[in-house]
C-alpha cells in the first residue's frame, strides 16, 4: 500500500501540469505586459490568450496568466516587470518595442518572448534572428514603410508633402522615420516630421502637420496609437488621408496600410511560449518576421468621407481588404 502511494505521488508530480495534480504554486506562470492599452496591442494580447487556450492551457488549472498594462508610464512598466521577477514568472511576454526593451533587463533569469517589435536587432534585443541570443525571441511586425508610402503615391500621384507623426522616445518609430526619409528622398517628396512624448504633445503636433501636408503617416507608435481617434477626426475634416502601420489602426479610422494581421502575430507568439514551456531552448526558436503575404487594408467609411477614388487596378487586387469601422 505504501509503495502504491509513493508511485502515485511520483506520477502526480510528473504529469501534474496536464492533470492538475500539482498544487497551483507549481504550475507555470506566464506574465504578459504591454506599455499601453490600444487596439493593436490588445488584439495581440487577446489572440495570444485565445491561442494558448487552443493549445490546451487553462488559467488556474495548468497555467497561471498575469496580464498587466503600464498606462504608457515607463516607471509603471519597470515596476510591473520587477513584480513579474519577484513572482518567479516562467516566461515574460512583452508586447511592443518599449515593453520588450524593458523586459530584456530580466532575461538573464526569465525567458522573454516579445511581440510586435519592428526591428529586434536595431532595438538591441538580440544579435541574430535565426539563433536568438540573450534568452530572448519573439515575433516581429516589421513595418513595410516603402510599400505603404508607395500605396499613398499610387492613390495620389500628385502628393508632394507627407507628415510623419511619432514619439521620438520609441526606437521602432525612429527606425521607421529613417526609412520614410529614404523613400521620400528617392521619390522627390518632402517629409515633415512632428513628435511628442505624450498624448497632449502628439495632438498639438497633429494640428501643425495637418496645415502642411497632403497625407500623414502614423507608424506603429504606441503614443500615436493612443491618440488615433483624435488624429483621424481632425484629418478627415481637412480631407487628409492618414496611412497607418497596422490594420487595427485602419479599423480605428485611419485610411489605409499595407501589413499583416495582428491576430496571427498573437497566435505565433503563443506557439513560441508553448515551446519554451515544453523545454525548448530559446536560442532554438527563431524570431518570426511577418513580411510576406501582406494585405492592403482600406477603411471604407474613411474612404467615403475623404471622397477618394481608388485606382482601378487597386480595386482588382485580391489582397485588398475593405474594413468598416
Amino acid at each position: 500500500m505504501k509503495r502504491l502511494l509513493t508511485l502515485s505521488m511520483v506520477a502526480c508530480l510528473v504529469t501534474g501540469i496536464l492533470t492538475g495534480c500539482q498544487g497551483k504554486e507549481n504550475i507555470p506562470k506566464v506574465s504578459v505586459a504591454q506599455i499601453v492599452e490600444h487596439k493593436s496591442l490588445n488584439e495581440i494580447r487577446d489572440s495570444f490568450h485565445e491561442e494558448m487556450k487552443v493549445l490546451g492551457y487553462k488559467d488556474g488549472e495548468n497555467i497561471q496568466f498575469d496580464f498587466k498594462d503600464a498606462g504608457n508610464q515607463r516607471n509603471t512598466l519597470n515596476s510591473i516587470l520587477s513584480t513579474f521577477e519577484g513572482n518567479q514568472s516562467d516566461v515574460i511576454v512583452a508586447i511592443a518595442t518599449p515593453t520588450a526593451i524593458a523586459a530584456a533587463n530580466y532575461s538573464e533569469n526569465i525567458p522573454v518572448v516579445f511581440s510586435a517589435v519592428s526591428d529586434p536587432i536595431q532595438s538591441g534585443l538580440i544579435d541574430d534572428l535565426t539563433h536568438p541570443d540573450k534568452n530572448i525571441t519573439g515575433t516581429s511586425d516589421e513595418i513595410q514603410v516603402d510599400q505603404i508610402l508607395s500605396l499613398a503615391l499610387e492613390i495620389d500621384p500628385n502628393m508632394k508633402k507627407i507628415g510623419f507623426i511619432y514619439n521620438s522616445g520609441e526606437a521602432n518609430s525612429v527606425a521607421n522615420l529613417y526609412k520614410a526619409k529614404a523613400f521620400c528622398k528617392e521619390h522627390n517628396l518632402t517629409l515633415i516630421e512632428a513628435s511628442g512624448t505624450n498624448i497632449s504633445e502628439i495632438q498639438s503636433a497633429i494640428s501643425v502637420l495637418l496645415n502642411q501636408c497632403d497625407a500623414i503617416f502614423a507608424p506603429n507608435d504606441n503614443t500615436v496609437a493612443s491618440s488615433i481617434s483624435a488624429l483621424v477626426e481632425s484629418a478627415n475634416k481637412k480631407k487628409i488621408p492618414v496611412y497607418a502601420g497596422a490594420d487595427s489602426m485602419v479599423s480605428d479610422g485611419c485610411f489605409a496600410t499595407v501589413g499583416i494581421n495582428y491576430t496571427e502575430l498573437g497566435k505565433e507568439t503563443a506557439h513560441m511560449v508553448d515551446q519554451i514551456l515544453k523545454g525548448k531552448n530559446v536560442s532554438d526558436i527563431p524570431v518570426k518576421v511577418f513580411k510576406d503575404d501582406l494585405n492592403i487594408y482600406i477603411n471604407e467609411d474613411t474612404l467615403d468621407r475623404l471622397g477618394i477614388q481608388l485606382p482601378k487596378n487597386l480595386n482588382q487586387q485580391e489582397n485588398v481588404v475593405m474594413i468598416k469601422k
